[in-house]
């Protein structure tokens, strides 16, 4: 992500965000040639709060997931994946204390 686009986002208010998910969702809809109608039903929310979401207006996160599901949108899920990485000082640390040789027991 650029500094640029970053900045985009963090300026708009919380409101234009919402507007910016609504279009998006507006638009994959009409992409997929599906009414409103349609949509709500597959995923099993009103018609009413789709256009709710469209419009962006406050809906719940399980709405928008439902939507997305069935437009087949879930890939968006990927930047919200966190990936547990270990550092290579820490990488270093554990290697060093791996042992080299074996003991004979006497």
């Amino acid at each position: 992500m650029t500094d640029l686009s970053f900045n985009k986002w963090v300026a708009l208010s919380d409101q234009a965000l919402c507007k910016t998910i609504g279009d998006f969702i507006k638009l994959a809809r009409l992409k997929s040639n599906i009414t409103q109608e349609e949509l709500a039903l597959q995923a099993n929310i009103s018609r009413s709060t789709l256009s709710q979401l469209e419009r962006g207006k406050t809906v719940t996160i399980l709405t928008l997931l439902q939507v997305l599901r069935v437009l087949d949108l879930l890939y968006i899920m990927e930047v919200f994946q966190v990936n547990n990485s270990i550092s290579p000082l820490a990488l270093a640390k554990i290697a060093k204390k791996n042992r080299l040789r074996a003991t004979s027991n006497k």
